[in-house]
């Protein structure tokens, strides 16, 4: 399905007509395969601004609640434990956000295979991806947790991350707290979207506010009340993934009216379906894994030049981990409309319905766009009071961290565009593109200018020294990827209106 020359062949030689008469008006064909379930018909027939209303809105707040987990981490240690809380945080950071690209990798990937299917009318095969994905999961989380806790890897990823002495045991028994619970974070937030392409996105939300609200009482049990600091935010995230967890597993295994199943027999791993999965959840793990890597050399960066500041490594630490929480905080619920956008531009790329592909694309565009200048506003006039929620109190730390959150954030209104971009080549099963557009953002324009601007920019502008200059590097890959993505998505146009015609003849 991810061969766009089949898609123009089909439509040429007449195939388009019997794909798309899965989703005749009537419905029969589909009803026949899809056993008749009225929620997956209907992402091909139903209005698409209601449809994208109805699937974004618990897609951005569950999206949301998920990047509320660091969130909420790091205010309870701010409060708790100080500076030294948020330094470790930020040291464990990256690691956190490779386990989210393993869970996104295999979970996104089987989503987008089992929207397709279902578009297909395949309903076997969308359940095949269900339970490959499961087993996937428990592999992956079987050689995370022997990673975590064997203290040579553990070493290896605290060095990889900078940590300073004071922070290194902190961050060590986060670490190995998380890796133990990760099988939850896999389950919770892979397998819950396929709930939404379910046609259920209410209660895809639901299982997260469960984890989110599970997570916000045992933080404060375990980080207030019994002050177990940095080890206690480990295990109330942990506990918080369990009770997604079990609400996913709730819904495939016991819910009998569930438009797919988990079924023991769709479990046997099948190496050719799982590549499909690999391949199509790869963008998402780049987006992931991108940020992971960015994360490594922005700390060492960090280290190394906030020692030669006032503000201090430690410090420059804390600091810049805030403005990385509320940054991956900003970016969730554009992520969360790209997320909606999947199973509708997957079903009806399926099943050739062109047209309502390229409106379904700009009407996410659309949402995803007002979304960020909200966004971009609050970070913009609320710069300061955000720092010092997060427990940073002191008078040059609080104006260094608003200050960081004033450029950072500079073209956070487009950013939507490219993610939503970028994404809608994942979603119809054009991996290859959707990888590029995401690692330039991630990649190819940040990490280079992440070690040119400190060289560069004190020596044209004497103000600013090598921390200041880190900060620049954020909105000047983001121009660069929003540029190059719009090219992508612009010729991408040309060939639909293209197809269209074609099919229409």
């Amino acid at each position: 399905m991810g061969d766009d020359k089949n898609f123009e062949d089909e439509l040429k030689e007449g195939g388009a007509a019997g794909a798309a008469s899965a989703l005749d008006p009537r419905g029969e064909q589909l009803h026949a395969a899809s056993g008749g379930d009225d929620k997956v018909l209907r992402m091909g027939t139903a209005s698409i601004p209601r449809l994208i209303t109805e699937f974004a809105i618990p897609s951005v707040v569950g999206m949301l609640i998920n990047g509320s987990y660091a969130i909420i981490d790091s205010v309870f240690l701010g409060h708790a434990v100080g500076e030294i809380g948020l330094s470790a945080m930020t040291v464990a950071n990256p690691i956190m956000v490779v386990f989210m690209a393993i869970a996104m990798l295999v979970g996104n990937g089987g989503n987008a295979l089992a929207a397709l299917r279902l578009g297909e009318g395949r309903r076997e095969e969308a359940e095949r991806a269900l339970g490959n994905v499961v087993s996937l999961s428990l592999i992956m989380a079987v050689v995370v947790a022997f990673l975590g806790w064997f203290p040579a890897s553990t070493d290896w990823l605290l060095n990889l991350s900078s940590a300073t002495d004071e922070v290194r045991p902190h961050a060590a028994v986060f670490i190995q707290i998380i890796c133990s619970g990760f099988i939850l974070q896999c389950i919770g937030l892979g397998v819950n979207n396929f709930i939404r392409t379910c046609g259920a996105p209410n209660r895809a939300l639901g299982t997260m506010v469960i984890g989110l609200v599970s997570s916000v009482a045992f933080n404060y049990l375990f980080v207030i009340v019994m002050g177990w600091g940095v080890a206690g935010s480990g295990l109330a995230t942990v506990l918080g993934w369990g009770c997604s967890c079990v609400a996913v597993l709730w819904y495939f295994c016991v819910k009998t009216d569930a438009p797919l199943r988990l079924r023991l027999g769709a479990l046997p791993l099948r190496l050719r379906m799982d590549g499909t999965i690999m391949a199509y959840g790869f963008p998402s793990f780049c987006i992931q894994a991108g940020m992971a890597i960015v994360n490594f050399v922005l700390n060492f960066q960090l280290v190394k030049h906030g020692a030669a500041s006032p503000i201090g490594a430690d410090d420059a630490l804390a600091t810049i981990g805030v403005v990385q929480r509320i940054a991956q905080f900003s970016i969730m619920p554009l992520v969360g409309i790209s997320i909606a956008l999947q199973p509708l531009l997957g079903f009806n790329y399926g099943a050739r319905k062109v047209d309502r592909v390229r409106k379904t694309l700009w009407y996410g565009i659309g949402a995803a766009t007002t979304i960020s200048i909200i966004m971009f506003a609050m970070v913009q006039l609320f710069a300061a009071p955000i720092a010092q929620a997060f427990g940073i109190k002191h008078d040059g730390l609080v104006d260094f961290t608003a200050f960081a959150i004033h450029l950072q954030f500079l073209m956070l209104p487009f950013v939507g565009f490219q993610i939503v971009g970028a994404n809608y080549f994942q979603a119809t099963g054009q991996p290859a593109k959707s990888i590029f557009l995401t690692l330039t953002r991630q990649i190819l324009f940040l990490l280079p200018l992440l070690y040119l601007m400190p060289l560069w920019l004190p020596a044209v502008a004497p103000s600013y020294d090598g921390l200041d200059a880190l900060l620049f590097a954020m909105p000047i890959a983001d121009f660069l990827s929003i540029f190059t993505t719009a090219l992508f998505v612009g010729w991408e146009m040309v060939r639909l209106r293209r197809l269209s015609r074609q099919s229409a003849h």
